[in-house]
């Protein structure tokens, strides 16, 4: 076949009836470029959140990061879904930045409506992330109709990996958690007590460094200290959010890494609550193409 026509077929995959759908969390970012309910581009960039990166910086990202596939053309839609976008004024630096990358119309929404719609759809429900931060809705189908402050890292995120990571890594600094555990965390981060404190104290995205070091405890949840640690934290999450909602009377979902990760540890303290999780996933975004697809 002469190279022309092979440019012409490659370039038939992409019209521009397509659109994007992306799922942002405070560490990745996932992107997909979509035909009806088909993935024709996949990719990941780092988590973009407005109030923690400028305008400049998350297009910087979006630009450098993003394969030249979803640039190719002017697309039908952008879809983002975000943490960090329910306040309309932080919502606006995600949009703009987002326009001036795709030319396209753009509509921004926050991770827990992604969430929500990702892994409940059309149905009712309590949807929850607990990745990174933690967060919580109930979901008539359509809108979030009752809501409780995550609060963030500091005052809240309870039960997720930043969350996790706090607590913890305080332990190891206090000399609270057990000895032998402290060295071997200490051995895999490759970091010093004082190296601990500045990594966190002066990074710029201080959740994300407390929440990579929660993935340490995954490996070691036969210790009872540290079975207790994630048991405490998930019991704080359902006792300080889903008991908000009518939790007996609805269906509870959840999406996140840090979910995933310690899934047994959730579905035993779902239980100590008299209910069972319908659905733990890693990520909201498979459910997010099938809702637009279905949805517009």
């Amino acid at each position: 076949m002469p190279s022309g026509c092979a440019t012409v077929v490659i370039e038939s995959i992409y019209n521009s009836y397509m659109k994007i759908i992306a799922e942002s969390s405070s560490t990745r970012t996932e992107w997909a470029l979509v035909d009806g309910e088909s993935i024709v581009e996949h990719a990941y960039t780092q988590g973009l959140n407005p109030y923690f990166q400028s305008r400049r910086e998350i297009s910087h990202s979006i630009r450098l990061e993003l394969p030249e596939a979803f640039f190719r053309r002017r697309w039908e839609h952008v879809y983002f879904y975000g943490a960090g976008c329910a306040n309309p004024e932080k919502t606006k630096i995600i949009q703009s930045s987002l326009i001036a990358q795709f030319k396209t119309p753009v509509t921004v929404y926050s991770d827990l409506l992604g969430a929500a719609r990702g892994i409940l759809g059309n149905e009712s429900g309590i949807a929850c992330i607990l990745g990174t931060g933690s967060n919580s809705c109930l979901y008539d189908g359509k809108d979030i109709v009752a809501h409780v402050r995550p609060l963030g890292f500091i005052l809240g995120d309870e039960g997720s990996g930043a969350y996790l990571g706090k607590m913890f890594v305080s332990d190891c600094l206090k000399n609270i958690a057990p000895a032998e555990l402290r060295d071997a965390f200490y051995a895999s981060v490759s970091l010093q007590p004082d190296e601990i404190m500045d990594a966190v104290y002066t990074n710029p995205h201080p959740n994300r460094s407390l929440s990579t070091f929660s993935r340490f405890l995954a490996g070691h949840l036969a210790d009872e200290y540290v079975y207790q640690l994630v048991y405490n934290a998930f019991l704080r999450f359902f006792t300080r959010n889903v008991a908000a909602y009518d939790y007996r009377g609805n269906q509870i979902c959840c999406v996140g890494a840090t979910g995933c990760i310690f899934e047994s540890v959730l579905r035993h303290v779902a239980a100590d609550f008299g209910v069972e999780i319908r659905k733990i996933e890693r990520t909201s975004l498979p459910g997010l193409v099938m809702y637009h697809a279905a949805n517009g």
